[in-house]
Formats: structure tokens, C-alpha cells, sequence
């Protein structure tokens, strides 16, 4: 074995150092999750933030999961403000009593109902619905949770670049390795088209749109290729500027008609 071989061979040997110091730093983090009640609390996820590692809660609140030392475990459940913990401090490894907090929830919509004119610049004001829940939100200046809720998927980056620094993700090379963080962006992609077009269709009575000449069953089909024939209309949806999405939507109406008499006619 010449000088040359020898290099691999040292990197290897290297990474195998690596993996083993992580896995015999790592220790068993149990505990409990409560509402602010007193409550269990089933089914709430449990992110190490440093491995991207996730458990779930059982039904009695109770879970356990493997960290280091001064390794954050954020706590994530729908409805409820997350709570971040550390874990280990000084080698300690005491059992965890979270309690989730839940955020207030709006006390729904109220539907304004009128006769369409059949102008659709006009009706477009007429047909939105008035969110009465944010309404009272925006009054009494309630906290809103801030971002979404949700697992980071392994970036190639951030997952090789740290290799060179001496630490090693192994939780993040097996995600991209298997595919997972692939499947996390693609799910969650869909997640947000699904979550837009139903943003819209809260705050649309259906009306408004078969009155434009969609049929009540393409409603979301038609709000989908609103969204990729004018871009804009989604940048909308984001701000939450229902005047801008209205505007907008508007103008790709006749588009997606066209469409549909296309599709007929084949």
C-alpha cells in the first residue's frame, strides 16, 4: 500500500471515528407533554434540532428520544405554541415536564350574502366572505403563530459542509440518502398549494365563481391554474390581499374556460 491509498483509507477512518463518538455521546431524553391544563398531550412531535430527528408523543404525553448534550428538542403540535427545551445541561439527564400552551382560536366566518349583478368587478367585492374570527384578532392584537410547523428537510449542504468542519449529521445524510428529504419538499409543496387554494375558497362563496362560468366541481382546479397562469395571484394568497387575488384571478377566468371548451370539443 503506497502513500496515495493511504489517504482514503485515513478518511474513512476518520468518518468511522466520527460516527462512533456521536452515537456513544447520544443518551435516551424521556419526558412528558402537558396542555396548560395539567392535560396529556398525545400525538405532539418532538424534533431534535441538531440531528432532525422526530418522535411523537403517545397518548398519555409521555416520549423518548436520543440527544446530546445541549442538544434543543423543539415540541410541535396544531393549535398549541411550540416550545423549545435543553437537554443534558452538564451531563444531567432529568425527565422533561413540557407544557404546551393553546393559541385562541377564531370564532369563524360570516357569510355576506347578495344578489350578483352579473358585473364581475363588482361582485368580486360583493361575494368575499368577511372573517369575523380575524377580525377580533386584529381588535384585540392576539399572537399568531410565527412560520410553519414542520420538519427542515437535509440540505446537501448543510449536511456535507459540517464533514469538513469534523461533525457529522448522521440523521441528515440517511434523509438524503433514502430519499426522505425529496419526498419532505415534494409533500410539502403540496401541502402549500393545497393550503392557498382553500385560503381562497374561505373567503369566495362559490357563487362567484359559477356565476363566472365555473363549474361548482372545478372551483380548486380553476384557483390551481390561476396560480401558475398569473403568478401574481398566488403572491397574493401569501400577503393575504384578497382584493389583489380577486383582481388577478379575474383575468385568467377566460383562460381557464377556453380550456375547459377545448377539452369538451376533444
Amino acid at each position: 500500500m503506497n502513500k496515495y491509498t493511504l489517504k482514503p483509507v485515513k478518511f474513512f477512518v476518520f468518518i468511522a471515528f466520527l460516527c462512533t463518538s456521536l452515537l456513544f455521546s447520544q443518551q435516551t431524553v424521556t419526558g412528558k407533554v402537558v396542555d396548560d391544563n395539567g392535560d396529556n398531550l398525545g400525538a405532539v412531535i418532538i424534533i431534535n434540532m441538531s440531528t432532525d430527528k422526530k418522535v411523537y408523543s403517545n397518548s398519555q404525553g409521555d416520549f423518548s428520544i436520543e440527544a446530546s448534550p445541549n442538544d434543543e428538542l423543539r415540541f410541535v403540535k396544531e393549535d398549541f405554541r411550540r416550545a423549545s427545551r435543553k437537554v443534558l445541561v452538564d451531563g444531567v439527564n432529568n425527565q422533561l415536564l413540557v407544557t404546551l400552551f393553546q393559541i385562541p382560536k377564531d370564532i369563524g366566518e360570516v357569510k355576506i350574502v347578495k344578489k350578483l349583478s352579473g358585473d364581475l368587478e363588482v361582485d368580486s367585492r360583493i361575494v368575499a366572505k368577511v372573517d369575523k374570527g380575524e377580525q377580533v384578532r386584529d381588535a384585540v392584537g392576539l399572537p399568531q403563530p410565527v412560520g410553519k410547523m414542520r420538519e427542515k428537510p437535509a440540505e446537501v449542504k448543510s449536511v456535507l459542509l459540517p464533514i469538513l468542519l469534523g461533525n457529522l449529521n448522521v440523521q441528515g445524510v440517511y434523509d438524503l440518502i433514502s430519499g426522505k428529504a425529496r419526498r419532505q419538499k415534494r409533500q410539502y409543496r403540496y401541502d402549500d398549494l393545497q393550503e392557498h387554494i382553500l385560503w381562497v375558497r374561505n373567503r369566495v362563496e362559490d357563487e362567484y365563481f359559477i356565476k363566472a362560468g365555473i363549474p361548482a366541481d372545478r372551483i380548486s382546479e380553476f384557483i390551481a391554474f390561476s396560480f401558475t397562469a398569473k403568478p401574481q395571484v398566488r403572491t397574493y394568497v401569501k400577503a393575504k390581499n384578497l382584493s389583489g387575488v380577486m383582481l388577478r384571478m379575474e383575468e385568467t377566468i377566460p383562460l381557464f374556460i377556453e380550456r375547459l371548451k377545448q377539452i369538451k370539443s376533444n
